[in-house]
């Protein structure tokens, strides 16, 4: 049998684009009428043994693909594990996997961990770890900032970019109990310790990144107040929620998300806020921060928060 071009093209759609040349040989095709295909389709050669499929860029996903293909035992882990499952943190700088047995890949980071078989999950027909065990890998990983953002983006509610879908959300993606038993049913990985400890210090309330960021920096500096309080506006019974409240000062502190409020909607709704706070009678007054004070100026925030709250 000789391979043909439509089957080839349908395996890529099926594997993020990618096609092996093993698999491309199994189904028919001469390596000598395969290279000459590939050249002449505009199929990009994406590591030793796979294709890209034309008009597409050997992006995180593909390069995913690519490497699972080749190596079926390694399953997706950590960072990558978290943006195929749609969880807020930066971009891996290489692919990351866990697998049981030693092994060395050329641009992978793998990770030489157990797994037992509840942990894995397909996702986009990857196979991946669970959201669970992947803030558990992150949490024992570190550091600690970067692990409880993933963390906290996966137990929250959180806006999604849906085109034509204005103001969707997405539900949590896991919960602290399942983080937790992921983290107890490996004890004597290294990092175990410490990820418990850290684990503590997430929050399912939490907004966005910045606040997440905000909290961490004002634990670390020893201030401790309440997160997604709930506040009613007298005159209208409309119910509000401060990021952060210290109720015994009467001093909210609001963080700006990572998304600019740049439409006149966005921006109404935001002064509706505002001054919805402003009328609670526990508050007394307000500290609005944006991303880049609690990222690039912590020390400040903290410095502003105090003299608040003297």
């Amino acid at each position: 049998m000789t391979g043909d071009t439509t089957s080839l093209r349908a395996l890529a759609d099926a594997q993020g684009g990618v096609v092996l040349t093993a698999q491309a040989l199994a189904g028919g095709w001469t390596r000598g009428r395969l290279g000459r295909f590939l050249a002449s389709d505009g199929w990009a050669r994406i590591r030793g043994g796979a294709w890209l499929a034309p008009g597409r860029e050997a992006g995180p996903g593909e390069l995913l693909w690519a490497h699972q293909l080749l190596r079926p035992e390694f399953v997706v882990s950590h960072w990558s594990a978290a943006a195929l499952h749609g969880v807020e943190g930066g971009p891996p700088a290489r692919p990351e996997f866990v697998c049981a047995a030693r092994a060395a890949v050329k641009g992978v980071r793998l990770h030489r961990l157990p797994l037992e078989p509840g942990e894995v999950t397909a996702v986009g027909g990857l196979r991946a770890t669970t959201v669970a065990r992947t803030m558990a890998d992150l949490l024992r990983a570190g550091p600690r900032d970067e692990a409880l953002l993933a963390v906290d983006s996966a137990l929250a509610w959180r806006h999604v970019a849906a085109p034509g879908a204005r103001g969707a959300r997405r539900p949590p993606l896991t919960t602290l109990d399942a983080i937790g038993r992921a983290l107890t049913s490996a004890p004597a990985l290294r990092g175990a310790r410490g990820a418990a400890w850290w684990l503590a210090l997430a929050d399912p309330r939490a907004g966005s990144p910045a606040e997440t960021l905000a909290r961490l920096r004002m634990h670390d500096a020893g201030l401790h107040p309440e997160t997604q309080a709930v506040l009613v506006v007298p005159a209208t019974g409309r119910r509000v929620y401060p990021d952060f409240l210290f109720r015994r000062q009467g001093l909210v502190v609001e963080t700006e998300g990572y998304a600019w409020h740049g439409s006149r909607a966005q921006h109404q709704r935001d002064v509706i806020r505002f001054n919805a706070l402003a009328a609670c009678p526990e508050v007394r007054r307000i500290l609005r921060f944006t991303t880049a004070d609690v990222r690039d100026r912590p020390a400040l925030m903290i410095r502003d928060i105090r003299a608040a709250l003297a």
